[in-house]
């Protein structure tokens, strides 16, 4: 392998036909550089959605009003389902694998404002539970607690980008910002993974509702399944519907009424579609690699036969017939070797690249880890030796006389 002799032969052959040599080495580049950049896009986009999903509680279960579809016990279609804060207590209470529960009368932007200084933020109402489903870390001070609830207290927990912008150096809590002219206290400030997240006002949903003058109407009621019963996702669905189409008087089979979503499936279920993904660029990248491997194979067969003469004198001068096979295989794994070696450098290039310049929520860090290179390495090697080897053994089988008279 380390043959002195046999290295100066194999450059001198491909410094005599560098535009061959450069044609089939590209080959194998480009299908290394296609599966490395291929593999890494995936897993950004792998990334991208667990990230969505992790910056709240996975193993969740979203419950909203809507409308009736079906006609039941007499009652016709087209009857507006909206919730109420009786049902958040009622399932609270009566569904015995949640864990955490919050309620929420929908989003809105507001025009918030403090010592001259406005900006524009979601203010969004909800119960204590919503920190934990949200992901909501303290930084300092607290969340919107039950007697805040119980006393529909005009307090508020602001994201640090809102205590940024608004107080500057000042320290926010127990300050008071005004949003569309109430004053709401300002009782804690929190970080969350999702950004989209950060730019938000939460006030106790009790307070929203009586300010707003909607009773005890909420848009959405939001659960997490308890750890040992995650698995259980889509039959607390089901018990859910029913217990609520009982209380409403809808059939429960009209899944239009109440929607009821389980993010835990959902999760599950595009996690599993990325894994195809993965699958799919996968054979992708090996096909594209494979082309490769078949025009090195052609082009060695190329030089087995150019140099027919060549073997024969070394043959005849009593060279073995591994040695042959392996001066044709040698050559074969060092121009694949190379190739492959440029373009895994490039492919990872170009995802760092990316990763420093093409992030988004639904793209995060477009990689591939060690053991992927590693791979990666050994199938150039692999398809090097593969690709010399069959015209390596045509080279072997050559018998001395024939290939002197070979023209």
């Amino acid at each position: 392998m380390f043959d002195l002799d046999k290295w100066q032969e194999i450059l001198g052959t491909i410094s005599k036909n560098k535009l061959r040599t450069f044609l089939t080495g590209f080959s194998v580049a480009w299908g290394i550089f296609i599966l490395i950049v291929l593999l890494g896009a995936g897993q950004g986009l792998r990334n991208g959605a667990e990230s969505q999903f992790l910056h709240d509680a996975v193993n969740s279960i979203n419950i909203e009003g809507g409308v009736t579809t079906m006609a039941h016990k007499g009652i016709k279609p087209g009857r507006e389902i909206i919730l109420k804060t009786e049902d958040y207590n009622f399932l609270r209470n009566n569904i015995k694998q949640i864990d955490k529960i919050s309620a929420a009368l929908g989003s809105s932007s507001f025009e918030m404002s403090y010592k001259g200084r406005h900006a524009s933020y979601t203010l969004r109402s909800c119960m204590p539970d919503h920190a934990y489903l949200e992901n909501a870390n303290m930084l300092t001070g607290r969340f919107v607690n039950n007697n805040d609830i119980e006393e529909f207290r005009k307090v508020c927990a602001i994201g640090y980008p809102v205590r940024d912008e608004l107080f500057k150096d000042e320290d926010p809590i127990n300050k008071y910002i005004d949003v569309n002219g109430t004053p709401y206290k300002v009782v804690g400030v929190f970080t969350d993974p999702g950004n989209g997240d950060l730019n938000r006002v939460y006030v106790p949903l009790t307070t929203f509702q009586r300010a707003s003058g909607s009773g005890k109407e909420v848009t959405t009621i939001w659960a997490n399944l308890r750890k040992d019963n995650a698995q259980d996702g889509d039959a607390t669905v089901k018990e859910i519907r029913n217990m609520l189409a009982a209380r409403y008087n809808f059939n429960s089979a009209d899944l239009n009424a109440v929607r009821v979503d389980n993010w835990g499936e959902e999760y599950k279920r595009i996690m599993s579609m990325l894994d195809g993904i993965k699958i799919f660029i996968w054979i992708i990248g090996i096909c594209t690699l494979l082309a490769g491997i078949v025009g090195v194979s052609n082009i060695m067969m190329i030089i087995v036969k150019e140099r027919t003469n060549e073997i024969g004198v070394r043959k005849a001068l009593g060279a073995t017939p591994i040695s042959i096979v392996m001066l044709v295989v040698q050559e074969a794994v060092f121009i694949t070797a190379v190739s492959g070696y440029v373009g895994l450098v490039l492919g990872v290039g170009l995802l760092q690249f990316m990763s420093n310049n093409l992030q988004g929520d639904f793209f995060k860090n477009p990689s591939i880890d060690f053991n992927l290179a590693i791979l990666a390495t050994l199938m150039i090697i692999f398809s090097g030796a593969l690709a010399g080897f069959f015209p390596a053994m045509r080279a072997a089988r050559v018998q001395p006389v024939e290939a002197l008279r070979a023209e």
